[in-house]
């Protein structure tokens, strides 16, 4: 008999709730912690709120869910499906991925969490790729491994606006930050087998959109030569930013239909306002 399988991942996956909804998935809805109280991306606070209270000067910095919130999502699934394939954001990033995995060992095999190291665009990817191959007639096994055997096959760009919040996490000292500002630095940062480094730095942002767009070439024609790929473009705070992004990857790349999503809060609170990313991945759909 063919099992039933719930497919479950976090908000770190730029989907939607109502993304969510119309594709059949599931999500747990990860925590950012403002100003001291604890808030739930896309439930307690929106990406406008957040921003909102960032431009106000706020604290921000992010969080786990809960163990019992995991549990308590995998029970309730368990009453409708007999499995649950759940795919966290990467295990370089954050502990999320490792507690997922310590907590799934009390279901008996039923609940199968997928560490492919990815985050953003590249998740959401990994969550379309397995709800096609499960309707292909794979099992949750089968697909965990593809899952993971694939998951270092991708790139991520992120260019930041801002030095602050790289300032305030200690990836940039307050007298490089200083500087940065007034020279006008951009960093543009690499997230290529699941975690984050420094890949160029530019003067302006323009300067770093190009940085990206001829990373994503190199790629392309190297790693991903002979592929079928997919790109996705990300931004932080104001969509008109994210569509000029969106317009500037779609001339450079023509032949591709480039989608646009939120940069999850998780990745804006170390990122800041104003940052654009984008993922290159092969595409299976």
């Amino acid at each position: 008999m063919h099992q039933k399988v719930a497919v479950l991942t976090d908000t770190n996956s730029g989907i939607s709730p109502e993304e969510a909804q119309r594709l059949g998935i599931h999500l747990i809805a990860m925590p950012v912690i403002v100003d001291g109280e604890t808030y739930f991306e896309n439930e307690s606070i929106t990406q406008e709120d957040f921003f909102t209270r960032l431009r106000a000067d706020a604290s921000v910095s992010t969080s786990q869910p809960a163990p019992g919130v995991l549990m308590d999502c995998w029970e309730d699934l368990l009453t409708r499906y007999d499995e649950v394939l759940f795919l966290p954001m990467s295990s370089g990033l954050s502990g999320t991925c490792q507690t997922a995995v310590m907590l799934s060992q009390e279901y008996g095999g039923k609940v199968r969490v997928v560490d492919n190291h990815r985050i953003s665009v590249t998740l959401r990817q990994s969550v379309l790729e397995a709800l096609a191959l499960l309707r292909q007639g794979k099992t949750a096994e089968e697909t965990a491994e593809y899952l993971e055997k694939d998951g270092l096959n991708a790139s991520i760009y992120i260019a930041v606006n801002t030095l602050e919040h790289l300032k305030r996490s200690g990836r940039v000292t307050a007298a490089g930050a200083a500087v940065g500002t007034i020279l006008n630095i951009k960093p543009v940062l690499q997230i290529q087998g699941g975690k984050l480094d420094a890949y160029k730095k530019v003067r302006g942002m323009r300067a770093a959109m190009q940085a990206m767009i001829d990373g994503l070439k190199e790629d392309r024609e190297g790693r991903f030569a002979g592929q079928k790929v997919t790109i996705r473009a990300a931004c932080a705070g104001d969509p008109a930013d994210g569509a000029l992004w969106q317009a500037a990857l779609q001339e450079s790349f023509p032949d591709l239909e480039i989608g646009l999503d939120p940069l999850p809060i998780s990745i804006c609170c170390h990122t800041g306002e104003g940052a654009l990313g984008v993922g290159l991945m092969p595409d299976i759909l």
